[in-house]
C-alpha cells in the first residue's frame, strides 16, 4: 500500500465523528489490558505495552486514560480473559478480507463476522485463505508537514534502526520494517523526536483489486462498517483499492 492512500486513510479515520474515537478507545484499551497480563505494567519491561502505547498516543488518546487503563489491567490481572482470534474471507468479486479481534466470547465474535460478510454478499473462509496474498510487515507513516527533519536523515535514521524499506510520498514518509523489528525502529524514531501519524504491525497486500460495480462497492462498504461497528473487530485488512 502506498504511504499516500494509507495517510489518507489514517487522516480520515481521525477526522470520524466521537463514536469512532469510541472505537479506536476500545481497541486500545482491550490491547492495554492483553500487553500487561503478557508482559506486567512496566513500559520500560514491555516492548508490546511501549507499542500500544505509542498507538494510544498517536490516537490522543489521553495520559490518564491510559494510566487508568494499565492500572486497572495490572489490579484486575486475573481476570482479562481476552483471546486474539482471525478470520479470513471473501468480498465481492474476490476481494480478500482479514479481521483480527480480541474477544472475550468467541461464538459471539464468530457468528458477529459471518453476518458481516453474509450481509455483503461474501462469505468467511478457512484459515490461511487469503492471508498469504498479504505480507505481515511493520508499517510506520510520519506526515511531512510534522516531520522538521531532512528526509535522508529519516531514511537512514530508519535503516540504521532495523528498517528494511523507506519511501517518500507526497504528503508522507513511509517505513517498512519486518515484525520483530518494529518496535526497535519505532523506539528510534521516537527518542529522535518524531511524530508518527501511525506505527503498527499490519499486513499489506501483495496485490489490489478494484472495484467500478456499484453493488460491489455497496457490499464491501457494508461489510468493512459492520465490522467497523462490532467492538471485539481490532484491525481490518483488505486488498480492495480504495
Amino acid at each position: 500500500m502506498s504511504g499516500h492512500s494509507k495517510f489518507a486513510n489514517i487522516k480520515h479515520k481521525k477526522e470520524k465523528n466521537d463514536a469512532a474515537k469510541g472505537k479506536i478507545f476500545t481497541i486500545i484499551g482491550r490491547e492495554i489490558a492483553v500487553a500487561v497480563k503478557e508482559g506486567g505494567p512496566d513500559p520500560a519491561n514491555n516492548s508490546k505495552l511501549r507499542d500500544v502505547i505509542a498507538k494510544a498516543k498517536s490516537n490522543n488518546m489521553p495520559n490518564d486514560t491510559i494510566d487508568r487503563g494499565i492500572k486497572k489491567a495490572a489490579g484486575d490481572a486475573g481476570s482479562v480473559n481476552y483471546e486474539y482470534v482471525s478470520y479470513e474471507g471473501y468480498g465481492p468479486s474476490g476481494t480478500a478480507i482479514i479481521v483480527d479481534a480480541l474477544t472475550d466470547n468467541k461464538n459471539r465474535t464468530a457468528a458477529n463476522v459471518r453476518n458481516a460478510f453474509t450481509k455483503g454478499k461474501g462469505n468467511v473462509g478457512t484459515p490461511g485463505c487469503v492471508s498469504y496474498m498479504f505480507d505481515k510487515k511493520g508499517q510506520i507513516i510520519i506526515d511531512r508537514e510534522e516531520c522538521e527533519m531532512e528526509a535522508d536523515d529519516l531514511m537512514m535514521t530508519a535503516l540504521d534502526a532495523g528498517a528494511e524499506d523507506f519511501s517518500e510520498e507526497e504528503d508522507s514518509f513511509e517505513i517498512i520494517t519486518d515484525p520483530d523489528s518494529f518496535s526497535d525502529v519505532r523506539l528510534a524514531l521516537e527518542n529522535a523526536g518524531l511524530a508518527m501519524a501511525s506505527a503498527e504491525v499490519t499486513m499489506i497486500p501483495q496485490t489490489y483489486v478494484e472495484l467500478t460495480d456499484e453493488q460491489d462497492l455497496t457490499n464491501i462498504n457494508k461489510i468493512l462498517d459492520l465490522l467497523d461497528a462490532d467492538d471485539d473487530v481490532q484491525q481490518v485488512y483488505h486488498n480492495w483499492e480504495e
